[in-house]
């Protein structure tokens, strides 16, 4: 195989493999992108308009644009249409009316807290999101830092646990970020006198979920507070932290989708943009867990004065040997060292620095009498050692220590004390966590550092097609205009990557194997005749062996006469291109010599 097929072979399935690859993101993005926008409802074609955004061909009136200048392609500006709630649910908001008509702002204070900051005086705006995709879609927006904000709203009826799920969604972009604040949601409990006026931080609530952050602690939480059926007291109860990675939500000023789905079998799930982060069982998977122990230790029980729990103690039969000394140092000089040839006995380590001078205004009443800083001896550079020479010490092979008696099991021992076990007063046993308070409003009860945390499209119902409906219809618009305006394809294959890890190895491939190849065809091919030749400085013949035979004619007698000539010539030749020039314009005029005479005997023979 020849060098140029090496190399077209090596191209090919480069390219087969990269196809493979752009395929393989391509599909996996499309799928992610179709998840979201299935049902989008409205009149808006969202296909059509995310074709615009990408070819940047067509105007917003319809009119094709003549002689489109160079550059990137203008963004059309797409209409927002709000989600209209579809089936059963118990509250939808989306805030694109403009108005908080339907939003009661709390006018309590906080107890037990400075009056300085008592007042729940943080500013609410219904207002455009500041670098929004979808203009015309309007948000509920927490406008102060360092304030204590509140807000709620009436549900369209009360929300009851029976046989039917509970599910919770709305959205969150930190459009500046989020240093420590809050962006959770409480589901306010149905008591007789709720009053939403006086909405406060110990107002009773059922759930409370959402993102919540301070500093590197990221946190989503998911709150319920369960009822004691034998006290008739609320104790919070905490699902487990997430195991997935939550940095992203709080950084990137995305638009992103909470998910909170309790269902009557008391299993739960939490997701964030339609992806599950957290899921377990209201059982199992709450701390404290919801029943306590059947039995506890008896508090009026104590462990008996003579009770021994010391599993080894001292022999009491033991003696110390006669020949112990405690008091044999642990070293002692070495009596076989002896002192270095050259050490310097009256020499110091250290020595004034002699070219130390006072400074000026060194006041010896103030500072004392002045000395020179003492700097190394350079007498002792270049000797084994400078001063008194002392013997080195070592291990005093009659050291001992102080004599203890040796440690043996204790005959007496009883184990580790425990008190009793008695059965749990408190003891219940409820088995439908799931039948929560029913709740009858959802507020915002927040305190945050940051400003314009951007809240939209707050849904509740007890239909999982109906949440997942209305969801296309809002945040999955905003992610697919988001989307269309994301950076190259690089950018998109490290994110789908990072969202499906067996990605990476596509790309290892892609890049690893086309190398190998290029390094296996390229350094480990056969030598070339002129190498041979070269490496050998044996002589090269002008023909290749394939011209020759395919040269070959009845004549070829004549030509092997003529071959020994141009071998001997050859052979005198030196290495120089001028002397090889030579031999072929010989050789070149003997052939043509030789193709006149097999002309002429041709002549002569008709």
């Amino acid at each position: 195989m020849t060098m140029e097929l090496k190399v077209r072979y090596v191209l090919l399935l480069a390219v087969g493999l990269w196809s493979t690859l752009l395929l393989t993101t391509v599909s996996a993005h499309q799928e992610e992108e179709d998840e979201p926008i299935v049902e989008m409802g409205g009149d808006m074609d969202v296909e059509d308009d995310m074709e615009e955004l990408d070819h940047g061909e067509e105007l917003l009136d319809g009119e094709v644009e003549a002689d489109m200048p160079p550059g990137p392609p203008s963004v059309p500006k797409v209409t927002y249409k709000a989600p209209e709630p579809t089936g059963e649910h118990f509250f939808a908001e989306s805030f694109d009316m403009g108005t908080l008509d339907s939003w009661v702002l709390s006018k309590a204070k906080k107890e037990d807290i400075d009056e300085d900051i008592a007042k729940y005086d943080g500013k609410w705006e219904v207002e455009d999101m500041k670098d929004g995709k979808l203009p015309g879609d309007k948000g509920l927006v927490l406008k102060s830092r360092a304030k204590h904000h509140a807000i709620s709203a009436q549900l369209l009826r009360p929300f009851i646990f029976d046989t039917k799920p509970l599910i919770v969604q709305y959205e969150v972009n930190f459009q500046q970020g989020i240093d420590c604040g809050g962006a959770y949601v409480k589901l306010l409990s149905q008591t007789p006198d709720l009053n939403l006026d006086e909405f406060v931080d110990k107002t009773p609530y059922t759930i409370m979920f959402g993102p919540d952050k301070c500093g590197e602690d990221y946190k989503l939480h998911f709150i319920f507070r369960h009822k004691n059926p034998k006290t008739g007291e609320y104790e919070e109860k905490h699902a487990k932290k997430p195991d997935a990675d939550l940095r992203t939500y709080y950084t990137d000023k995305k638009t992103h989708l909470y998910t909170l789905v309790v269902n009557p079998d008391n299993s739960f799930e939490v997701l964030v943009d339609q992806a599950v982060v957290n899921s377990g069982n209201l059982l199992t998977d709450m701390t404290p867990p919801i029943n306590p122990a059947a039995e506890i230790e008896d508090p009026d029980d104590h462990k008996p004065e003579d009770w021994d729990e010391r599993p080894k103690i001292q022999d009491p039969d033991a003696v110390k040997p006669e020949d112990w000394d405690e008091d044999a140092p642990k070293q002692i000089p070495d009596e076989d060292a002896v002192k270095p040839d050259g050490w310097l006995d009256d020499e110091s380590e250290y020595t004034s620095d002699p070219d130390a001078v006072k400074p000026e205004d060194w006041d010896e009443d103030m500072d004392g009498e002045w000395e020179a800083p003492q700097v190394p001896n350079a007498l002792c550079e270049t000797a084994p050692g400078c001063g008194a020479w002392q013997r080195p010490m070592i291990d005093n092979p009659s050291y001992k220590g102080k004599w203890k008696a040796p440690m043996i099991d204790n005959p007496n021992y009883q184990g580790v004390w425990k008190p009793r076990k008695i059965a749990n007063p408190a003891f219940f046993e409820d088995l439908h966590p799931f039948r929560m308070t029913p709740f009858n409003a959802v507020g915002l009860e927040l305190w945050s550092m940051s400003s314009d945390i951007f809240f939209d499209n707050f849904f509740i119902t007890n239909e999982r097609h109906t949440a997942d409906h209305w969801a296309n219809d809002g945040w999955g618009l905003k992610k697919a205009a988001e989307g269309a305006l994301e950076p190259g394809l690089v950018n998109q294959m490290m994110t789908a990557a990072d969202e499906r890890p067996w990605l990476w190895v596509v790309y290892v491939l892609t890049v690893a194997v086309p190398l190998v190849l290029i390094i296996v065809f390229c350094c480990t091919g056969k030598k070339t005749a002129a190498a041979d030749y070269k490496k050998t400085d044996e002589p090269q013949p002008d023909v290749m062996e394939e011209e020759v035979v395919e040269k070959a004619e009845p004549d070829q007698v004549k030509e092997e006469k003529s071959q020994p000539a141009a071998a001997e010539k050859n052979s005198d030749a030196e290495d120089s291109p001028a002397e090889k020039e030579e031999v072929n314009e010989e050789e070149g005029e003997e052939d043509e010599e030789e193709e006149e005479d097999e002309v002429n005997e041709e002549v002569r023979e008709q």
